[in-house]
């Protein structure tokens, strides 16, 4: 009895030791290497652009709904940002306004969701439908993921800051973003002071009157709307400063903190690319205003 006994602890001791080192394992391998992608739409779309049945091919700018996912490595949960690429709601420019971004955040420590979401080709609910899920996910996943999930934010770049911008505005309580960082965006869609070629590409040739206020995102703040980084360049053609000086007054006229840059030159679409003349500058005041949260 005295040997079985002995016996019997030492299997016990043995299993305390390596079980909880099992369950580590286990949970640390549940979790893909990263960057990951990760299909938005397993079980179905919820609607149409009328492009599927073509079959998924970026060279036609007929793109399938997915996630990339860049973790930082951090101790404690992190700030995540999902990335909506700009394009004119016609293509993405996935690299120097999506994946390009990822070692930046990922150095402050904050995970990096680049979203490759579908053209509206006559379906205004299309593009927003997608960037909705991707923070859906991106809660979903936070313990994972080893994200804070009240600390998820949106960014995105002309077409792609209108799109981050509609979910800062529109998305429901449970996925409204924390923060939203938002570089030489569209914001309007008045015909006078919006990108022509987004208005026509989401909201088609005629909208309503309804449609193109819905759609105006200055028109649409309030107090529940997401602290806001905005930055752009003074001469900017493409899209003009006026979209992100009236969604700035928008912001403040609610209390909502935001911080407005505009550098005296640099053009359109520059994203994280060093050929931008106040490339470091840029930076230099994003990362401070991320440390302000």
């Amino acid at each position: 009895m005295k040997t079985f006994y002995s016996t019997g602890v030492l299997f016990l001791l043995i299993m305390f030791v390596v079980c909880p080192t099992v369950r580590s394992q286990e949970k640390t391998a549940a979790v893909p290497k990263s960057p990951f992608t990760i299909d938005l739409w397993e079980k179905g779309l919820p609607n149409s652009n009328g492009m599927e049945a073509q079959g998924y091919d970026d060279a036609k700018y007929n793109f399938k709904p997915c996630i990339t996912v860049y973790l930082p490595k951090a101790i404690r949960p992190a700030k995540a940002v999902v990335v909506c690429p700009g394009g004119g709601y016609a293509n993405l420019a996935m690299n120097h306004e999506g994946h390009d971004w990822a070692p930046f955040f990922n150095n402050l420590g904050i995970a990096v969701v680049v979203l490759k979401y579908r053209m509206p080709n006559g379906n205004h609910e299309v593009p927003f439908s997608d960037a909705c899920e991707a923070l859906r996910l991106t809660k979903a996943h936070a313990g994972e993921w080893n994200i804070d999930p009240d600390c998820i934010g949106i960014m995105g770049s002309s077409a792609g800051g209108h799109l981050a911008s509609t979910v800062a505005t529109h998305a429901p309580a449970e996925l409204r973003p924390a923060f939203q960082i938002l570089f030489y965006p569209v914001i309007t869609m008045n015909k006078e002071e919006t990108h022509s070629g987004s208005r026509l590409n989401l909201l088609g040739e005629n909208p309503t009157e309804e449609m193109e206020k819905s759609y105006s995102n200055e028109l649409q703040v309030d107090s529940s709307t997401p602290r806001a980084f905005i930055a752009l360049s003074d001469d900017d053609r493409g899209v003009k400063p006026v979209n992100s000086v009236k969604y700035y007054l928008a912001l403040q006229q609610q209390g909502i903190p935001a911080a407005l840059y505009i550098y005296p030159s640099g053009g359109h679409g520059w994203g994280i690319r060093e050929s931008f003349k106040y490339h470091i500058e840029m930076l230099t005041e994003l990362r401070s205003w991320l440390a302000t949260f």
